[in-house]
């Protein structure tokens, strides 16, 4: 099972899952949070790492005096994961109940509604 983690971890993990490379460098993650408005201070960010580490985020090898580190969950799991766990906690696991609140609530575009409606039906058509 995934873990949750903090805001300050999911941050970290967005850069990681959006770096192109297969690893990711400490200066890389320290640039990446400093692009979004969230500068990190060195120690902090090597806590919050140790943390990823810790929960099963991250793994990391150790090249000379630099960590080279590699995901261990997918952004896709994650997000799985958490809807799961969101729907289970405010819908008794009733996937109806979120998307009947997002529709009646006026939480939707027309275009996300219709798009829906279209995965909806192509879905359908594939059992």
């Amino acid at each position: 099972m995934v873990q949750q983690i903090s805001d300050a971890e999911l941050e970290i993990m967005k850069i990681v899952w959006g770096n192109p490379e297969d690893v990711t460098l400490f200066p890389y993650i320290m640039d990446g949070l400093a692009a979004r408005g969230k500068p990190c201070q060195k120690n902090t960010l090597i806590v919050l790492l140790s943390r990823l580490m810790n929960k099963g985020f991250l793994s990391a090898k150790k090249i000379g005096r630099r960590n080279e580190y590699t995901t261990l969950v997918s952004e896709a799991e994650y997000q799985t994961a958490q809807t799961k766990n969101f729907l289970d906690k405010i819908y008794e696991g009733s996937a109806k109940g979120l998307v009947s609140n997002l529709i009646m609530g006026d939480l939707l575009a027309d275009e996300e509604y219709e798009e829906l409606k279209r995965l909806l039906e192509k879905g359908k058509g594939q059992q």
